[in-house]
């Protein structure tokens, strides 16, 4: 493939992440607008929801770039690679959550960054005492190997 069409097709790509940023804010403003505020009660539900979209359309963008490089070209292989690794965050999350609802949460979300170290946790309860935020931590980092200092527990108090 030309270095032209290389070119156009990564601005292509650039383009489609731009504008999809740009229609995320405007939906978010006219939602806003009209009074339906995401609230606790549906917090976990709007979470996933939003996540699952993101990461869809990360995988289809990465889909794209798969079909249009020969399977020996580096992008072909980085575009591989960083699904690949989509995938295994989506599973990890997944299998950390239900980790943590086998506690006494009645929901959880967990949020591993792609690229960071970083695991944000986010938990249906009203307080977050000591001995929960420990073990969170300890399962955090057993289950995953995540530093300490790279979790981060928020109690989102929600009625289900």
């Amino acid at each position: 493939m030309s270095k032209k069409k290389k070119i156009i097709v990564m601005s292509s790509l650039v383009f489609l992440l731009a504008l999809t940023a740009v229609l995320n804010v405007l939906l978010a403003q006219n939602r806003s607008a009209q009074g339906d505020v995401v609230t606790t009660a549906n917090y976990f539900a709007t979470y996933r929801s939003e996540r699952t979209t993101t990461r869809s359309e990360e995988l289809l963008q990465l889909d794209s770039i798969i079909e249009l490089y020969d399977a020996e070209s580096e992008e072909y292989a980085e575009a591989v690679a960083m699904k690949m690794d989509i995938v295994t965050v989506m599973e990890q999350e997944l299998q950390l959550e239900t980790m943590i609802k086998s506690l006494g949460f009645s929901d959880a979300v967990v949020s591993i960054g792609v690229e960071s170290e970083n695991v944000n946790v986010f938990i249906n309860s009203d307080e977050l005492d000591m001995d929960t935020a420990l073990s969170i931590y300890d399962m955090l980092r057993n289950e995953a190997g995540v530093a300490a200092g790279n979790i981060t527990i928020m109690p989102v108090y929600s009625e289900i």
